[in-house]
């Protein structure tokens, strides 16, 4: 049983990484996108790639960016709950 367990819990995890992974670069990507379109439409002003890079170092350390880690932690918890409901209540 508690091999079961342990291989539910590896394979999870690299699913979970898997998706973290695609998460991480579609939302930097889309990020990137909107730096550059404001950049356009009302900047205009200095080096645009200088512009990007500033914006992305600020999304790097934004709030957004940590959230993403929720792939990890919220599948623990649903699973942790269902097996607390199913076992306790």
């Amino acid at each position: 049983m508690i091999f079961a367990v342990l291989r539910l819990s590896i394979i999870a995890f690299i699913l979970m990484l898997i998706v973290y992974f695609f998460l991480s670069a579609w939302s930097r990507s889309v990020r990137r996108g909107k730096l550059a379109e404001e950049w356009d439409e009302e900047v205009q002003i200095g080096d645009r790639d200088l512009f990007i890079e500033q914006g992305l170092a600020e999304y790097d350390t934004s709030l957004r960016r940590k959230l993403i880690l929720g792939v990890f932690v919220v599948p623990y918890l649903v699973i942790g709950v269902l097996v607390y409901v199913v076992n306790f209540l």
